[in-house]
């Protein structure tokens, strides 16, 4: 069975959209089958894409990659409402609707899975083995949290942020996806409430009709489906948020013993670049050959990209284009020129406004979350 075949029957059945409201048809097959996206599951349905498709600087709808972590909810079948309570003076709901007569923001971020690039660690690692597509960039647009949080007062007691999806759990005994975010991340004017992505309501497979949107982090804070927001003390209860999504605070190799206190969670996205063509293997002619790109990183920009060809050639400049902005990507680009036939290894990495670079190699953790090493196309020119 081919990738379309696949991912005709996975995910027949759900498609987002029109007049602001998602909904439910089971005899409509998802438009992504175009995009020939990477199925990697099927049930939780798990999507990656191509890395020729982040060729640009807005990844489009039916090409970005899907992450789910239980079953796809059956959204529109009642009026969608956003409950906000908890540590709160005057709880209250929204509909879809009442979110939309808010002042809109739109924010062009990276999405990124943390565990983008398991794949690559060695000793492999259970789980979802992506490679390199599990991340995109979209403009997103909705309601700032903040507002919402003020319109209902939360308290002064209130530290953390609860987030609840209507995604249901497949088996009575499978816990809730809950997560939560300090409340110093919820208050930050570019944590979204999205309804929008790269103009057009938000996919159903993307967290639609509304979906959390918190530029910098890791994907796993990025609530799809949302139904809940509670105001609370402390940090959500439950398996995804006290035991998922936690690596050490320092390195530690495989079979080593580690204690709750010795794992923190994810946050921060680390920086990284991506070769998005030519693609990887290819054949290229002799003379000039453009090499294009993305780069990204969590906290602060990306300042440069550079490359080499060969383990001891130096590393050259690479041309960025577009403005720095946290939590968005930037295309970049080079000529590389050679006369040579042969194979050829060309290398590229970035570094950040904070003066991190890309490593060679990321060091190994249990869960395979925060691959970044430097990235590598394989060719021949001829």
């Amino acid at each position: 069975m081919n990738r379309r075949t696949a991912l005709r029957r996975t995910v027949g059945g759900v498609l987002v959209c029109g007049s602001g409201i998602a909904s439910f048809e089971t005899h409509t097959p998802v438009q992504a089958e175009e995009a020939e996206l990477i199925v990697r599951n099927t049930r939780p349905l798990d999507l990656e894409t191509p890395v020729t498709a982040l060729d640009s600087w807005i990844t489009p709808n039916d090409q970005f990659f899907v992450r789910s972590h239980l079953s796809t909810p059956a959204v529109g079948l009642s009026p969608w409402s956003l409950q906000v309570g908890g540590l709160a003076d005057r709880p209250r709901a929204w509909s879809l609707v009442e979110l939309q007569k808010l002042e809109q923001v739109k924010i062009p971020a990276v999405l990124q899975c943390s565990g983008n690039g398991r794949a690559y660690f060695r000793p492999r690692l259970p789980g979802v083995q992506w490679e390199k597509g599990a991340v995109g960039h979209a403009e997103w647009t909705g309601v700032r949290l903040v507002e919402l949080l003020e319109r209902v007062g939360y308290q002064r007691g209130a530290a953390h942020v609860h987030l609840l999806g209507a995604d249901p759990p497949p088996t009575p005994k499978t816990p809730q996806f809950l997560r939560s975010l300090p409340i110093e991340r919820a208050l930050d004017p570019n944590t979204l409430i999205a309804t929008h992505m790269n103009g057009e309501p938000l996919p159903l497979l993307h967290g639609g009709p509304m979906r959390l949107v918190v530029p910098g982090w890791t994907g796993n804070h990025w609530l799809k489906w949302l139904r809940q927001i509670n105001l609370a003390k402390d940090e959500a209860p439950g398996t995804y948020q006290q035991a998922g999504y936690r690596m050490p605070r320092s390195p530690a190799p495989p079979g080593a013993v580690l204690k709750p206190t010795d794992l923190v969670p994810l946050t921060v996205m680390n920086v990284k670049s991506l070769i998005t063509a030519p693609a990887d293997g290819s054949v290229l002619k002799p003379g000039k050959n453009e090499v294009r790109g993305v780069a990204w990183t969590g906290d602060g920009h990306v300042t440069k990209v550079e490359y080499a060809v060969g383990p001891d050639s130096p590393w050259k400049p690479a041309i960025l284009q577009g403005e720095p902005r946290q939590g968005s990507w930037r295309t970049w680009k080079f000529d590389w020129e050679t006369a040579q036939p042969g194979a050829y290894v060309v290398r590229v990495r970035a570094t950040d406004s904070n003066g991190e670079t890309q490593p060679e190699s990321t060091a190994w953790n249990r869960s395979g979350y925060l691959w970044n090493g430097i990235d590598r196309l394989t060719c021949e020119v001829r």
